[in-house]
């Protein structure tokens, strides 16, 4: 009778828990899970109890993030924290954020057992994505003490974050309560690539070594429309053309320097008709690096070509800076960490950056933070398609595991 290995058999939970969340959604037939809709709450009663099978206390904070924790052998015990969350984009797959979830909850399963000078509490934060409020990391934001200055956007219906709070049935006056409080070892989240470098490395796992910074700005460029017929080419103010001109120039830069990504994701024209010259065009870009210096050269160098495109068309460029997010390096020794787990389970752990924000960035702000990414096949994410491989998913935990067995052989340090 061939023995059963327990680490494969939690790993295989961990992956098979994304998929039944999966089913709980706003629309059927995919997922869609925005922050505090109703499926919010079949998720936490879904996670609340398998923390009930692992003996951990669980309670939900006043931003609606579901915690549960195993408690440390003293009072004074520091914490380790880990988790991701478990909103989605619209019509979403399966292994984006809530992964880290299940995975964290399969380390702990493993753990079990095991003493730990350490407290371990899990974390699957509301709310990641930005999608019903267009800004990101509620969840997250609540633990560092930093998501009471939101509280007044509003979404799309005009309901605004304290709001959704309220009618939720959580209590905005509560919010500090969910601070981080007390030491801390430090947060690990699991998280899938949602790009193509382990795939092409041939690894199942990698260690980021930082998430990249990143600008997002609005352009818009005014000229005036007239007759596409009747208006020479000399005489005209093409709105349009100068915006693509940027569009073209960004892209040029950032095949230009290495690690450099920059987006125009959206472009409009006005009137819009195709007998008509574009009076006005409005683009975005978003540029990301994980040097800051890097980033900050290059978008000097694309706004200074996009007031000449229109300038040489006499077409103003008015630009609004609608969002700056420094780089974040990962702590270097929970790097070295991971490195030497993976290698201790057998494991290439190549370094890699995030291109994409996640909680990791905003908790290390108050304590060191890592990132395991797992290999996404075709490099698919915020697609229904999206996947991780089984044997992947183990290699994460095996690797997981082996992190916080050697934390807790150093003491927590």
């Amino acid at each position: 009778m061939t023995e059963i290995d327990p680490i494969a058999g939690l790993a295989a939970r961990a992956r098979a828990a994304c998929l039944d969340l999966a089913r709980l959604t706003e629309v059927p037939g995919e997922i869609t899970r925005t922050f505090l809709s109703p499926p919010a709450r079949d998720v936490t009663a879904y996670l609340s109890a398998w923390a009930a099978e692992l003996g951990l206390s669980v309670r939900v904070d006043a931003a609606g993030n579901l915690r549960a924790r195993r408690e440390g052998p003293s009072p004074d015990a520091p914490t380790l924290y880990l988790g991701s969350h478990v909103d989605t984009v619209p019509n979403a797959g399966a292994f984006d954020g809530v992964l880290g979830v299940t995975l964290a909850f399969a380390v702990a399963g493993a753990l079990r057992d095991t003493p730990l000078p350490f407290a371990l509490e899990l974390l699957a934060f509301s709310e990641e994505e930005g999608v019903r409020f267009g800004v990101p990391f509620i969840g997250s934001r609540a633990l560092t003490g930093t998501l009471e200055p939101l509280l007044t956007l509003e979404d799309a219906r005009g309901v605004s974050v304290r709001g959704a709070l309220e009618g939720y049935g959580l209590d905005p006056a509560d919010l500090p309560g969910a601070w981080v409080s007390g030491p801390s070892v430090g947060f690990l989240e699991f998280h899938i690539e949602q790009g193509p470098v382990l795939q092409a490395a041939g690894a199942s796992v990698g260690v980021v070594s930082a998430i990249a910074g990143q600008d997002r700005l609005l352009l818009d460029f005014v000229g005036q429309a007239s007759h596409a017929g009747t208006t020479p080419m000399a005489h005209r103010r093409d709105a349009l053309a100068a915006a693509a001109r940027f569009a073209v120039a960004a892209e040029d830069l950032a095949r230009s320097v290495p690690g450099l990504v920059a987006t125009v994701g959206v472009m409009t024209a006005r009137p819009g008709a195709i007998n008509v010259i574009p009076g006005e065009a409005h683009c975005t870009l978003d540029i990301r690096h994980e040097h800051d210096p890097v980033r900050a050269g290059a978008l000097d160098t694309l706004l200074e070509a996009a007031r000449g495109f229109a300038q040489e068309r006499g077409v103003t460029l008015t630009v609004t800076h609608k969002m700056a997010q420094p780089a974040v390096p990962m702590d270097p020794a929970f790097r070295d960490g991971l490195r030497r787990a993976a290698a201790r389970v057998g494991q290439r752990a190549p370094d890699l950056v995030s291109g994409a924000g996640h909680d990791a960035m905003i908790l290390a702000d108050v304590m060191p933070a890592a990132m395991l990414f797992l290999r996404s096949p075709n490099a698919l994410s915020h697609h229904p398609d999206e996947m991780a491989e089984p044997g992947d998913v183990e290699a994460a935990l095996r690797v997981g595991v082996a992190f916080v067995q050697d934390l807790a052989a150093q003491g927590g340090r």
